[in-house]
């Protein structure tokens, strides 16, 4: 029979199977000639796909590429690449041909090494394999099962990899197949399976089985064993194999992890190229300089042969001032940020607030690429069951005839419970019957080890409740089919069905973000989550609560808009029994259309889609495996250790990325823009004020601990005060800390720098000074002066953007200062020793014995930075760290004058008890010592 007429039968017979769908969203159930077509113990027709998975974020073939573009889409990385390319270019290059490719080329080294080996999520080759096909009855498959260990073909499975929900379901099987227990029956079995082709619905399945001897059977969700769910309370299950591979449900519902970028990284490559217009609108002006100043001097200056090499193309010298004007644009800044979020990343692992002693798990920063987006999330998307919830339900309290009963410690240990039981108390007969009930009434099934029993129920609610009875003596071993089921639950918080009370889970809400919550389990359940309470303060006091059926039509195209605007205005939203692509498409929709971070946290497999779609990942290491954590950016044991993870690292990495970044470009821009002015007044010919191996040590050495220092060690506000005041989060929040209007104020604020420290040593020097052995200063003695000014003024710079001094600030500035004079003093005596730098030779001793040096030291540094002493940040742009770091000072002077008067007066009362002769003084130890006399017998003790 064709399937298009068998599937047509099927749903006739089956039409609470049939899904109307719009064109745009329809499945592969009405794409007729994708039907799946299964032979049973017979050769398939079709080939269909193996059942090998990959997780690897590189293998074999793709690492190179995906490597290598993955790194340059940073923008400094793409420029430092066309500057590298422009130095092979013969006449061209004035530094060379190869200071720009080798530092390169180490870098990406760098970032590589880190990636294999630094984090375990991101190792080369993490594949793994399953062999089935089509016939074998295996594991790690959707399937539909034909008999089971349990009667009628029966077995429970639990979903909490899929849908999130903890509950056992009951899945059966066919009453044909139900009584074949055996190897020899099953493989006896003959004939075909016709059924939809691979789709994503977890809870659709549409299908129909012919098997010789026997009509046609239809097939639902209820036969069908999908990838990812757990056997309970079932021994083993004999089957077919249906979808395999990436075929199977919960890989169609997975989803690539993308290549992910923080803001701040977004908005640096973006300056980048802006910086880079302008560095080529410098080129261009010191092109046409050098045009118009051969022009007019090119007939004076005939000795300088002005057309030898090219020289006076218009072209190259463009070409040329590219290459020497590109340090604008820092190439360590890359590597400073790698080791920064490297060391920030250990950090978080060794964060002791955020380890959890009962499983020894500590948080884990499986990237470190997004460690300042932690400080900007404004959306968090949270999954419930496991997440909010620790998915575990003790026993509490209990009212039975009108007494209650239950201690407010943990657990439940009250002994008048069981004393009035068996004391003939007048409410003992009722106590029995409750505990009775508590006993039997549920769908819990025991599994016996040994001498302990284990109960596998449907729901944590009816397992606190079995273990409770067990404890008070009745125990519940076993179960027949006469046995009556109902449901009955206890705790703190109450629900009401037909007036049975019922237990439910809370947790407490306490942030400054937007909080979504997407689940799998009853929107009811969110009613004590402080999401759904009476009083929803916001403009509009209204939840928004929806199943996955409804919100498969709320993300369709039409009206994925409508929906996006209803969430915003609420100020709850839940979406209850939704499959993980439909949790990665909320976090899109939102990501993609509000232009805000997101932040997922999830702990199950079905969690995994939401947190690769979010800005920012975290995985918690709950009850439901390790696929959320390993799959996330940031793992963490508890979900309350996401208020550590946001409000002090998210806020530190933040502040310290952005300052270092920041600090990176502005003493760049004071050093790099000295060669722009000295090209005015040497008729833009190219040459360099600076020596070679100074200006390639100057980001190496010289400059390279101060960022460092920032980036790892700079603190806005202490630890208890970020978790104290959670306003100070909105600082990071709202991107006040690095963003463009931040950027250029720094890059003008290096400009200025650069004109103060070029132009006034240019102005003493313009008369010649002699020094004391007779000499002039040359244009290497202006630069070398200049140079050793720029270091002392970026390194004080870093001093006056650091907010919490520690020793490696100390170390990191002064010693900086130190490193360029020690350098420069030695780098001056090697010729002729060494043949290197023979114009460099004598150049520190007539520095540092020229008068005007030291005149000069005191007055231009300090001239430089009176502008950003006079107009600080805490004077005219006042954040809220900032009264923070006030008040807690003032608290600690006010504490220590209370203190130094209070041991001021200890101090005074000790020495007046010393002193015999005071009124309350006591007698000296020397008296005491000579009144003892050890052959005197003691009085008796007084009867009173």
């Amino acid at each position: 029979m064709p399937i298009e007429r068998t599937l047509s039968d099927l749903r006739s017979r089956l039409g609470g199977y049939e899904k109307i769908e719009e064109a745009t969203s329809r499945t592969s159930i009405a794409d007729l000639e994708d039907a799946r077509l299964i032979f049973i113990n017979q050769p398939q027709l079709t080939k269909f796909c193996t059942n090998h998975v990959s997780t690897a974020k590189y293998n074999v073939l793709t690492f190179l590429p995906r490597f290598l573009y993955a790194q340059f889409r940073r923008a400094a990385n793409s420029f430092f690449l066309f500057i590298a390319l422009l130095q092979q270019i013969p006449d061209v290059s004035p530094t060379g041909r190869w200071t720009t490719l080798v530092p390169l080329i180490l870098i990406l080294i760098v970032v590589l090494s880190l990636d294999l080996f630094s984090y375990p999520s991101l190792s080369l080759l993490l594949d793994h394999f399953c062999e089935h096909h089509s016939r074998c009855i295996l594991d790690c498959f959707d399937g539909h099962f034909l008999f089971t260990s349990e009667p009628h073909a029966m077995c429970y499975i639990e979903t909490s990899n899929l849908d999130g929900e903890t509950n056992l379901k009951i899945r059966q099987g066919l009453q044909v197949t139900a009584h074949d227990k055996d190897a020899d029956s099953l493989s006896r079995l003959s004939g075909c399976m016709e059924c939809e082709s691979p789709n994503r619905h977890l809870y659709d399945f549409v299908g129909v089985i012919r098997l010789e001897g026997h009509s046609p059977i239809p097939l639902g969700p209820e036969q069908i064993l999908l990838r990812g769910a757990r056997l309970r309370n079932t021994q083993w299950v004999n089957g077919m194999v249906v979808y395999t591979g990436h075929d199977t449900k919960l890989m169609q519902n997975s989803t690539r992890p993308p290549l992910k970028l923080s803001s701040v990284e977004h908005i640096t490559n973006t300056l980048i190229l802006a910086l880079f217009g302008c560095l080529l609108a410098i080129s261009l002006v010191c092109s046409a300089g050098q045009t118009l100043w051969k022009t007019q001097y090119g007939d004076f200056a005939w000795y300088m042969d002005l057309n030898y090499g090219g020289a006076a193309n218009f072209g190259l010298n463009f070409l040329t001032f590219i290459i020497l004007f590109n340090n604008l644009i820092p190439i360590s800044l890359l590597v400073t940020l790698e080791v920064i979020k490297f060391i920030q990343a250990y950090f978080i692992n060794w964060d002791v607030d955020m380890h959890y002693e009962p499983t020894d798990t500590s948080a884990m920063a499986r990237t470190s690429n997004l460690n300042e987006e932690l400080g900007q999330v404004k959306y968090i998307f949270s999954d419930k069951t496991g997440t909010l919830t620790c998915n575990v339900m003790q026993f509490k309290k209990c009212t039975v005839a009108g007494v209650a009963y239950g201690p407010e410690e943990e657990g439940f240990g009250d002994p008048t419970l069981p004393e009035n039981l068996h004391n003939d108390h007048p409410t003992a007969t009722i106590i029995q019957d409750f505990l009775t009930m508590m006993a039997v009434c549920h769908t819990a099934v025991p599994e016996k080890t040994e001498d302990t029993i284990v109960y596998q129920a449907s729901s944590p609610d009816e397992g606190a409740l079995v273990r409770a009875a067990s404890s008070l003596g009745f125990v519940f071993s076993g179960r027949t089919p006469d046995s009556v089921i109902i449901h009955a639950v206890s705790g703190t918080n109450l629900l009401c069905d037909n007036s049975i009370p019922r237990g439910t889970t809370c947790t407490k809400k306490s942030m400054y973000c937007k909080l979504l919550c997407i689940k799998g389990t009853r929107a009811a359940l969110s009613h004590h989550c402080g999401m759904l309470g009476e009083a929803l303060h916001r403009e509009n006091d209204v939840a928004l609560v929806m199943d996955g059926e409804t919100l498969k039509y709320a993300l369709s195209f039409e009206v994925r808009q409508y929906f996006l605007d209803l969430a915003l205005s609420c100020k709850a939203v839940i979406c209850c029994r939704v499959s993980p692509l439909q949790k990665s498409e909320v976090v899109d929709l939102v990501k993609r259309q509000v232009k805000v971070i997101t932040l997922a946290v999830g702990d199950g497999a079905n969690d995994v889609g939401m947190i690769q779609t979010a800005h920012v990942g975290v995985g918690i290491s709950g009850n439901e495996g390790l696929q959320a954590a390993n799959s996330s950016d940031y793992s963490i044991a508890q979900f309350k250790y996401l208020r550590n993870l946001l409000l002090v690292h998210g806020a530190w990495n933040y502040n310290r990325v952005s300052k270092c970044i920041l600090y990176c470009f502005y003493k760049n821009i004071v050093l790099y823009i000295i060669e722009i002015w000295f090209a005015i007044v040497n008729g833009f010919s190219g040459q360099i004020l600076f020596e070679r191996w100074c200006i390639g040590l100057y980001n190496v050495i010289f400059t390279a601990m101060p960022p460092l220092a920032l980036g790892i060690f700079e603190r806005c506000c202490k630890k208890e005060n970020m978790l104290k005041y959670p306003e100070l989060y909105k600082t990071s929040q709202n991107a006040l800390g690095f963003n463009t209007k931040v950027f250029w104020a720094h890059c003008l604020n290096g400009l200025l720098h650069s004109v103060i420290l070029f132009w006034l040593p240019l102005l003493i020097f313009q008369h010649d000074t002699v020094s004391w052995n007779g000499k002039t200063p040359d244009y290497l003695l202006l630069g070398n002066m200049v140079y050793t000014f720029v270091v002392i003024t970026v390194c004080l710079k870093a001093g006056l953007e650091t907010s919490s001094w520690t020793l490696f600030s100390h170390i990191a500035i002064w010693g900086s200062v130190f490193l360029w004079v020690l350098f420069f003093w030695l780098y001056s005596t090697l010729w002729p020793v060494i043949a290197i730098a023979p114009d460099m030779s004598g150049q520190a001793e007539m520095l540092f014995t020229s008068g005007v040096f030291w005149m000069s030291l005191l007055f231009i540094p300090v001239t430089s930075l009176l502008f950003d002493v006079a107009f600080r940040e805490q004077l005219l742009f006042t954040q809220p760290f900032h009264s923070i770091i006030e008040f807690t000072s003032l608290s600690l002077r006010v504490k220590r004058s209370f203190w130094k008067n209070l041991v001021d007066e200890v101090q005074e009362l000790e020495a007046k008890a010393q002193d015999p002769g005071e009124e309350n003084g006591v007698v000296s130890q020397s008296d005491v010592i000579r009144s003892y006399d050890t052959t005197k017998q003691r009085p008796a003790q007084p009867q009173w």
